[in-house]
């Protein structure tokens, strides 16, 4: 034989086996077998290279063959090995990828939800490649279908968004059929970039991204902004694909106090609900006339109706409120409550007395 090989704990045996095996030329028996498979597990679970293991193995076949061993029995032998081992090593680090995506999604998780302490989560941060300290931002992407991460598109957008910003400390996930970027506040060209990647690939995406807050716990904050600024822009109707929640900050504060939004939409608009057809025409007459700015002919094309008819409903408007939306001194609370109508999704959804004033 060669001289010693440095001893290698995860090919433990395999000089043994080598030897007897090339010497009566038969094959691996099941234990061997099974022995090889379960150090395989060991070197993957213990990190190791899976080029630096298959150099060991064939250093050892090379230097640990009997002299006068058949070049190809000491072949097979390393074959099987090799092979037997591999398939351990392969099944563990599946598993052990397995282990870190969970722990990976369930801290993602944690942080969306503000479950944790904030030491905790700072612990944990790091080790998923977050910086705990500073500000960080969120980004929420919702298309055209629900994801979750095995499905065609996010594959494609974390993909994009690792190849492009490597080392930029960023998390990405899908949570509740969107997709969710993470990124540090100074670094807001990762999140327009993935607002416009994922437009690009889905085709009809709408982003929202949160404001910048602090700390791991912050990013609960930052996500809960960027999924309101969602919600609000369904019940508005708004079309911008890219929403900011600094942008919108005022219907959280209407929203804030729901029982006197609930009082105000009743109190200004609820006569509407004695016109002939209803509430809803005149209410959508409210909304395209402040929404073009109170221009009469500009609210007329985009209601297909005349001028004349137009103004016909602006003054039924005024009849039935006692408020004239055409003069600027009423203006401001008809489209408030308006506003208000639209969060509400009145008069779709019936207020409740209960949340009204007496």
């Amino acid at each position: 034989m060669t001289g010693p090989h440095p001893p290698e704990p995860f090919l433990d045996g395999f000089d043994r086996i080598l030897v007897d095996a090339t010497t009566t030329g038969r094959r691996l028996t099941r234990d061997e077998l099974e022995s090889r498979r379960a150090l395989g597990a060991q070197a993957a679970e213990a990190g190791r290279g899976w080029r630096g293991l298959v150099r060991a193995h064939l250093a050892a076949g090379r230097e640990g063959r009997p002299r006068d061993a058949d070049p190809d029995s000491v072949l097979a032998v390393v074959e099987q090995a090799v092979d037997a081992f591999a398939d351990g090593y392969e099944r563990a680090q599946r598993l052990v990828i397995r282990k870190e995506e969970a722990a990976r999604r369930e801290f993602i998780d944690d942080l969306l939800h503000g479950r944790g302490a904030a030491g905790r989560l700072a612990a944990r941060s790091e080790r998923f490649g977050l910086r705990p300290a500073g500000a960080h931002v969120v980004a929420v992407a919702e298309g055209p279908e629900k994801y979750d991460e095995t499905d065609p598109v996010p594959r494609l957008v974390a993909e994009e968004l690792f190849g492009r910003f490597e080392n930029r400390h960023i998390l990405f996930t899908t949570k509740e059929g969107r997709m969710v970027c993470i990124a540090p506040a100074d670094q807001d060209e990762v999140l327009t970039h993935f607002a416009q990647y994922v437009r690009d690939t889905t085709g009809r995406a709408r982003v929202a991204i949160g404001r910048p807050r602090p700390g791991p716990v912050g990013i609960g904050q930052s996500y809960e902004e960027a999924l309101n600024a969602l919600d609000v822009a369904r019940r508005m109707g708004l079309d911008e694909p890219l929403l900011r929640a600094g942008d919108l900050l005022v219907f959280p504060v209407l929203t804030r106090d729901r029982q006197a939004l609930v009082d105000l939409v009743q109190s200004a608009l609820g006569p509407l609900e004695r016109a002939r057809g209803g509430a809803q025409p005149l209410l959508d007459t409210l909304t395209a006339y402040f929404d073009t700015g109170c221009v009469a002919a500009a609210t007329a094309r985009r209601l297909s109706l005349s001028v004349r008819a137009l103004t016909y409903r602006l003054a039924r408007i005024h009849t039935l409120t006692g408020t004239d939306p055409t003069d600027p001194a009423h203006r401001h609370t008809l489209q408030t409550a308006v506003i208000g109508a639209r969060l509400l999704d009145w008069p779709t959804r019936p207020l409740n007395p209960a949340e009204a004033a007496p």
